[in-house]
C-alpha cells in the first residue's frame, strides 16, 4: 500500500508534473534533508509508470542506489531493476530502474540503450549533476523529462544548477520544515576556542582538505575537553573530520576522555556493523571523514560537530541534515560551532541554514557568538531581521534625501521594496540564465509606466518579481508607487501597506492645501490609515 504523503510532499509531486505538462523537460525540487525527497520522487514515478513510461533513478555511490530502490518498493509498491558493474535492465521487465552513473557514464554501456529508452529521469542529489559524468548520460537520453532533487543549495549552486535546469518547480524551506514539525528545532552554541584556518588552502571553491587537517590537529585535544564541558556525553553526536587519520585520532582522543566512540569511513570493512550500533546506542559519538553527508539516517542523533569547516552552504546543510530528523524523546538537535579564525569572510556557520540574506547570517552569527549557550537560531533570526531592516531603513533615509534634492518623480526600487516590506524582493538572488539577464526594453518600458525607476534594477529575474508584486498589488487595490512616492516624501511612512483609496483620499485633502502641508491634527510620521477623521 502507497504512504500517504505530506502536504508539502503532494504539492511538490504536483508541481514537477505542472512543469512537465506545460513543456518544460529540465526542472529542480529543492528540499531539505529529512522531509522525504525520496518519498516525492517515488511517487512521481508511480504516477509516470501507471502512464506505461519507464524511469530511472540516477546516483553517484552504490549505497544511494539500494536506498533509491527500498524507498521506491515501500513507498509505492514498485519493484526495480538495477544498472551497475554486471547489473542490468536489458531484459527485464521493470519500469523502474536505479542506475549508477559510473556505470551508465561509459559508451560502451549507452551504446546498448535505446536513446528513448527512459521516459523519465530522476537525478538524486542534483547538485552532482552538472558533472561531465552525469550530463554524458543526460545528454544520450535527451528526450526524457529530468527532475533534479536536492536538499537546499548554496546560492553558488543554486545559479549553477540554473544553466542546466529550467525552471524551479518547488522549495520547501528549513524555517517550514521545522515550523510543521517535520524537523527537529537547531539550537547552535559556538564554543570559545579559535581555530585559525588563516593557512589553509583553497582548492575547487572549498578549503582543501590536507590543509585542514593539519591545521586541526593542535586542536584535537582541546576540542574533546569543550564537547565534555558543553555536556556531550549525555547526547548522540556525529563529527564530521576532513580526513580519515584526523578522525581516527579524535576518535581515540574522545574515548580518552570516556566518550563511547566510534570510527567510520569509506575503508572500513565493518562498516555497517558500526552505524547499526551506534543506532542501537552502543556508541555516543561516531567520528567519519565526510562518509555520512549523503544517504544514511539516524533519526536520534541531537548534537552535530562539525569540525570541516566548509565554503559551501549545501555540503554544510548536509552535514548539519543528519541531526535535523524528528525522533521520539527530541526536542531539539544541538550544533556546536567554533571561532574560526580565517582570512576570507565566507565560512558557514549555522546561521547559513536558514537565513535569507548574507546581511542576517552575519547579524545572526554575531549574536550566537555572544549568546555562551545554546540558543534557538529561527528566534536569533527574527531578531536579525527586524535589526537588518532597521539598518536598511536608515540606509534608505540616506538614499530618499538625495532623490528629493533630484526630484524624481519614478520611485526608487529600494523604496519601493522597503515601503511594501516585501522580504523576498530585497534577499532575492538570480538562479537561472534568464533571471541573470539586464531587463528587457518591455520589462523597462512596464516599470515606469508603473511609476518605479527601472535603470537600478539589476537583473530581468528581479525586474519580473518586482511586475508580478505590483499586478498583484493592482488586483488587492493596494497603493500605486507613484502614491508611494508622493507620500512618503510627506513624511508618511509604510505608505506600500495602505490601501489604494486611503493613499488617493489623502493625497487629494494635501493637493486641497497646495502641497503645501498635510491636513490639520495629522502627523505623518506616526499616522495610520483609518486613525482619524476624513
Amino acid at each position: 500500500m502507497a504512504l500517504e504523503l505530506r502536504p508539502y510532499q503532494e504539492a511538490a509531486v504536483s508541481a514537477v508534473e505542472e512543469q512537465w505538462t506545460a513543456g518544460v523537460s529540465r526542472t529542480l525540487a529543492v528540499l531539505p534533508t529529512g522531509t522525504g525527497k525520496t518519498i516525492i520522487f517515488a511517487n512521481i514515478i508511480r504516477r509516470a509508470v501507471e502512464q506505461g513510461k519507464r524511469c530511472l533513478v540516477l546516483a553517484h555511490r552504490g549505497e544511494l542506489l539500494q536506498q533509491a530502490a527500498d524507498k521506491i518498493r515501500i513507498a509505492t509498491g514498485l519493484e526495480c531493476s538495477v544498472e551497475k558493474a554486471e547489473q542490468t535492465c536489458l531484459g527485464t521487465w521493470f519500469f523502474v530502474t536505479v542506475g549508477s552513473v559510473q556505470t551508465l557514464m561509459r559508451d560502451s554501456r549507452l551504446s546498448k540503450f535505446e536513446d528513448d529508452r527512459f521516459d523519465v529521469i530522476i537525478v538524486d542529489e542534483a547538485h552532482h549533476c552538472l558533472s561531465d559524468s552525469y550530463q554524458n548520460v543526460l545528454a544520450y537520453f535527451s528526450k526524457a523529462k529530468i527532475l533534479g532533487v536536492t536538499a537546499t543549495p548554496d546560492r553558488g549552486d543554486r545559479r549553477n544548477l540554473g544553466r542546466y535546469f529550467d525552471t524551479l518547480a518547488y522549495e520547501y524551506t528549513m524555517p517550514r520544515a521545522i515550523k510543521e514539525g517535520y524537523l527537529s528545532p537547531i539550537k547552535a552554541q559556538t564554543i570559545p576556542l579559535t581555530l585559525d584556518l588563516s593557512g589553509v588552502g583553497v582548492q575547487n571553491g572549498d578549503y582543501k582538505l590536507g590543509d585542514l587537517g593539519t591545521a586541526l590537529d593542535p586542536y584535537l585535544v582541546q576540542i574533546a575537553d569543550e564537547m565534555l564541558a558543553a555536556g556531550l556525553m549525555e547526547r548522540k553526536t556525529v563529527v564530521f573530520l576532513p580526513l580519515i587519520a584526523t578522525s581516527q585520532r579524535f576518535c581515540g582522543i574522545l574515548k580518552d576522555r570516556g566518550f563511547k566512540a566510534a570510527e567510520v569511513n569509506g575503508e572500513s570493512y565493518d562498516r555497517a556493523d558500526v552505524l547499526s550500533d551506534f543506532d542501537g546506542d552502543k556508541y555516543n559519538v561516531l567520528c567519519n571523514s565526510m562518509l555520512l553527508t549523503e544517504g544514511w539516517d539516524c533519526p536520534s542523533v541531537d548534537c552535530i560537530v562539525v569540525l570541516r569547516p566548509t565554503k559551501t552552504r549545501s555540503l554544510y546543510t548536509q552535514m548539519v541534515g543528519r541531526g535535523t530528523r524528528i525522533h521520539p524523546g527530541k526536542d531539539h538537535l544541538l550544533l556546536l560551532d567554533f571561532l574560526w579564525h580565517t582570512e576570507r569572510h565566507d565560512l558557514c556557520h549555522p546561521a547559513h541554514l536558514i537565513a535569507e540574506s548574507d546581511e542576517v547570517a552575519k547579524a545572526m552569527t554575531s549574536a550566537i557568538e555572544e549568546a555562551g549557550c545554546p540558543v534557538d537560531i529561527e528566534e536569533v533570526e527574527e531578531k536579525a531581521v527586524v535589526s537588518v531592516l532597521h539598518e536598511r531603513e536608515e540606509t534608505l533615509k540616506k538614499e530618499l534625501e538625495e532623490q528629493r534634492k533630484k526630484k524624481r518623480k519614478l520611485v526608487d526600487p529600494l523604496q519601493f521594496e522597503m515601503s511594501i516590506a516585501a522580504e523576498d524582493l530585497s534577499s532575492y538572488v538570480p538562479s537561472f540564465s534568464w533571471e541573470l539577464a539586464p531587463p528587457s526594453v518591455k520589462q523597462k518600458e512596464m516599470l515606469e509606466k508603473a511609476g518605479v525607476f527601472p535603470d537600478e534594477i539589476a537583473c530581468a529575474g528581479k525586474a519580473s518579481l518586482i511586475i508580478d508584486k505590483l499586478n498583484k498589488r493592482r488586483v488587492e487595490g493596494l497603493t500605486t508607487p507613484k502614491q508611494i512616492r508622493l507620500l512618503e516624501n510627506k513624511g508618511f511612512k509604510n505608505v506600500g501597506t495602505w490601501e489604494f483609496q486611503d493613499a488617493s483620499n489623502m493625497i487629494s485633502r494635501i493637493a486641497a492645501l497646495g502641497w503645501k502641508s498635510t491636513p490639520k491634527g495629522i502627523d505623518p510620521a506616526t499616522y495610520t490609515p483609518g486613525g482619524d477623521a476624513a
